[in-house]
């Protein structure tokens, strides 16, 4: 099931991202680490109503971060659609005890199926440049990849952008 994320389920979704921040570590993949993503964070998402659980037998598995918002390291991006009524996902993650079991592929389906039921033109994200596993991800699911922008507190590596529209 998936549902909007309570604030009393912050610990138990920072032990998700830590999880894989040491699964990403273990893999050469330094994109989480001790600063991003944080408790911070994660409140302000459940304060707008972004942020969403996996939950299996009472146990959150997974979140998600579905956001109307456009961050700024964004704003330069030369995205596919107009910047109005666009979904940008971000901490996606599943505790590694349970990837690849689909959880992520459902996360993702919820957001574009909402993003649609919505009306929205399209659903963006980022994903660093060194995961080569979520870049297959996501091309797998039609995204296309575009520009490449920076976080210097999280590498000196680039994420690359990636935009899905969605058919009218």
């Amino acid at each position: 099931m998936i549902r909007k994320a309570n604030i009393s389920e912050i610990d138990q979704i920072l032990a998700i991202t830590k999880a894989c921040g040491e699964r990403m570590k273990e893999d050469g993949i330094f994109q989480w680490n001790e600063t991003y993503p944080n408790a911070e964070a994660f409140q302000k998402d459940i304060e707008r109503g972004e942020l969403y659980v996996y939950i299996s037998e009472d146990i959150v598995l997974g979140c998600i971060v579905i956001s109307t918002i456009m961050d700024e390291e964004y704003k330069s991006v030369k995205w596919l659609t107009p910047n109005s009524n666009n979904y940008y996902i971000h901490r996606l993650a599943v505790h590694p005890k349970h990837q690849g079991k689909g959880i992520a592929r459902k996360m993702m389906d919820f957001a574009e199926e909402l993003a649609v039921q919505k009306n929205f033109v399209s659903v963006r994200l980022d994903t660093f440049s060194k995961n080569i596993r979520n870049q297959k991800f996501y091309k797998a699911r039609g995204y296309k990849q575009l520009e490449n922008i920076y976080f210097p507190n999280q590498s000196e590596f680039p994420f690359y952008c990636y935009e899905l529209p969605l058919k009218k």
